[in-house]
């Protein structure tokens, strides 16, 4: 009788060196554990290269070396980051007992990590075009700001919809991910391996040893104090700071950030005070009660202006602000500077004189519940029908609250407005429309009234309806045509202002939030990417022609202040421009990315805080090629001086809650 032949069974993969098996690397967790930590260092590395590709207009400059430098050290802050987020995950894996090889427990594991670092890679990624927008990584204070109405539901479809691109990267990033690193399993026979006491040991021992290297690794080094987005200055110019960062970083170091600390560079008071303060007290002048329009346009950078750019393109440049053009000539124009690059940051800058000197913007700041005022708030008691116009969405990045907070009684947005056939479907009611409505609910105040008018539709998806598509002309940008919308808004507003009772009376005041991403050379320098237009323009007076002082967004309040004649004191980090004695003493002040930009006395400085980063003197090197901070300068120590200055008020007058002036004292 023949014997049936025996099927032999193939042999299991033991994950060992010479094995057969759809796993090669099955085995030591810590190997496991290293080699996707390695890998996620290496996309991160990748992400970075696309970052830098995708904004390399903003990046030119720097030489191949420079550039590898760059590259070479963001490998420091991309380990900090991927240990940080990556904590929980490390953690699961040196626990050194037994359970950690149970499939459960390693499925949990393994998408934790699958699911935290598909979310840091998107961050990355959505920063590779949002960068464009803010010229810094993002920070923690993007989930206040949706916190705030962002309106992040409707924009998010719109980013998706334009930056397409983007996302299909990513998601091939998070493929390579899953791909990769499930190549790496954990052999389950490291259970019975681990069980007796020897091994719980040694697995201890490991763990400690381990544990002790990813804290070194999320601290940037053994240095005294853990590696910082600030620490990013000490290898590069504060303009590339950005390419040395990565975004899960700076959200996670900017997570409970303590954005102010006190400082007391100056001991007495009186010494500060002689070198900056930001109390103003002005004369016992008769007040004018005249009206207050403050116009603030989304985005309008200071290139997209024909007239205030002749030399662009061989004298051939025509801009995309026909009327704003023509009402330069009317008024009294001054070259300047944003304080800061979102709107959030720009509002409390012009109606406020308050900056956001720190990681995150004054309004969404810890020290946005003390007591501070704005031009509404100051004018109210002289009789003032006070009101902020902002066709977007109510609650859009606070501004309903913080508006009412410092004074101001009416808020009129979408809601008010109340005809959604004017909805652009993304921010608001179209400029064109609420401009129209703004006038003519003005028109039914009392007077004087103080007003601020922010417009919507010169800021991304660039909303230009469609029978203006083929009228207004393309630029260079995507926003220009969006740009020539609303300065055709504001040209009709100003149309119908005109023949309104309260016209003559008032004093218009034109400038712009931020800027927009900038094409133009000097558009794209670390002081230029600031530039932004300031005009005051009142009917039939003597204001008119262009100042060459440096002027800033904080200036606004207290020169509509004092040119109304404003007997009291008050508190704003600007200067009277009007004030042709106090003019040799102004100045312009930025913050981003821990680094302070400072234009002042023909110089812009940048400076970290402690230490003086870069300088250059902009009358004679505006392009900013020739870095004198290491040159030894009187000019130099006198702006660190009134730097440190301006740091000291600011930042203890925030802690301590000191932005009011009492005047009853």
């Amino acid at each position: 009788m023949s014997r049936k032949p025996v099927k032999r069974s193939r042999p299991r993969s033991t994950g060992k060196s010479g094995k057969r098996g759809r796993h090669p690397a099955t085995g030591n967790i810590y190997f496991v554990m290293m080699m996707k930590l390695l890998l996620l260092l290496i996309l991160f590395s990748g992400s970075r290269i696309l970052f830098y590709v995708f904004n390399l207009g903003y990046f030119s400059g720097p030489g191949t070396l420079e550039i590898l430098k760059m590259f070479a050290i963001g490998i420091r802050f991309d380990l900090s980051a991927v240990l940080m987020i990556n904590v929980p995950f490390i953690i699961m894996c040196l626990v050194p007992f037994p359970f950690r090889y149970n499939r459960i427990y390693q499925g949990i594991a393994n998408g934790y990590f699958y699911l935290i670092n598909s979310f840091a890679l998107m961050t990355n990624f959505g920063d590779t075009i949002y960068f464009r927008f803010t010229l810094k990584r993002l920070t923690a204070d993007i989930f206040s700001y949706v916190g705030v109405g962002g309106d992040f539901s409707k924009l998010i479809p719109q980013f998706l919809h334009d930056f397409w691109y983007i996302a299909i990267i990513w998601v091939l990033f998070v493929v390579l991910l899953v791909f990769v690193a499930s190549r790496f399993r954990v052999a389950h026979q490291g259970a019975k391996k681990g069980a007796g006491f020897g091994s719980f040991a040694g697995n201890t021992l490991i763990a400690i040893v381990l544990m002790v290297l990813a804290v070194v690794g999320i601290r940037g080094g053994t240095q005294l104090r853990p590696v910082s987005i600030m620490t990013a200055g000490n290898y590069t110019q504060a303009k590339f700071i950005p390419m040395v960062l990565n975004t899960p970083f700076s959200i996670v170091k900017t997570i409970n950030h303590e954005a102010l600390k006190s400082v007391t560079w100056f001991k007495k008071e009186r010494e500060l005070e002689n070198i900056y303060t930001p109390v103003h007290h002005p004369g016992k002048a008769g007040f004018k009660n005249y009206n207050v329009m403050i116009i603030i346009l989304e985005s309008f950078s200071r290139e997209h202006i024909g007239s205030l750019n002749r030399s662009l393109d061989d004298g051939r440049y025509q801009g995309f602000t026909p009327f704003l053009d023509s009402l330069i000539r009317c008024g009294l124009y001054f070259d300047a500077f944003a304080n800061g690059k979102t709107s959030i940051q720009g509002i409390p800058s012009v109606l406020s004189g308050i900056p956001s000197l720190m990681n995150e913007s004054f309004i969404q700041s810890g020290y946005a519940g003390g007591k501070y005022s704005s031009i509404g708030g100051l004018l109210k008691p002289f009789g003032y029908t006070t009101a902020f116009f902002h066709g977007g969405t109510n609650g859009t990045m606070g501004f309903d609250s913080y508006t009412r907070l410092v004074g101001f009684d009416h808020y009129y947005g979408r809601s008010e407005y109340n005809n959604d056939r004017d909805y652009d479907g993304k921010w608001g009611i179209r400029d064109e429309e609420f401009f129209q409505y703004t006038a003519r609910t003005i028109n039914g105040f009392k007077q004087p009234f103080a007003a601020a008018l922010f417009s919507i539709s010169s800021h991304h998806p660039y909303y230009v309806p469609a029978k203006f598509v083929n009228v207004f002309r393309t630029g260079k940008l995507p926003i220009q045509q969006s740009i020539m919308y609303a300065d055709y808004s504001l040209g009709e507003f100003f149309h119908t202002a005109r023949h309104m009772p309260w016209y003559r009376n008032t004093l218009f005041v034109i400038t712009a939030d931020h800027t927009s991403e900038g094409y133009y050379p000097y558009y794209q320098t670390d002081a230029g990417q600031y530039a932004v237009p300031l005009l005051f323009f009142k009917p039939g007076s003597d204001l008119r022609g262009k100042s060459t002082a440096v002027a800033q967004q904080a200036d606004v309040m207290p020169t509509v202040l004092n040119y109304l004649g404003y007997g009291k004191d008050y508190l704003a980090f600007g200067n009277d421009l009007f004030d042709s004695v106090s003019a040799v003493n102004n100045f312009s002040i930025h913050y981003i990315s821990g680094t302070y930009g400072l234009m002042k006395d023909g110089y812009y400085m940048e400076h970290d805080g402690s230490r003086c980063t870069a300088l250059f003197n902009l009358s004679k090197d505006p392009m900013q090629k020739d870095n004198l901070a290491a040159a030894r300068l009187p000019e130099k120590g006198k702006l660190e001086l009134f730097l440190k200055a301006y740091i000291q008020q600011y930042n203890n007058r925030l802690i301590e809650n000191r932005m009011i002036i009492d005047n009853n004292r």
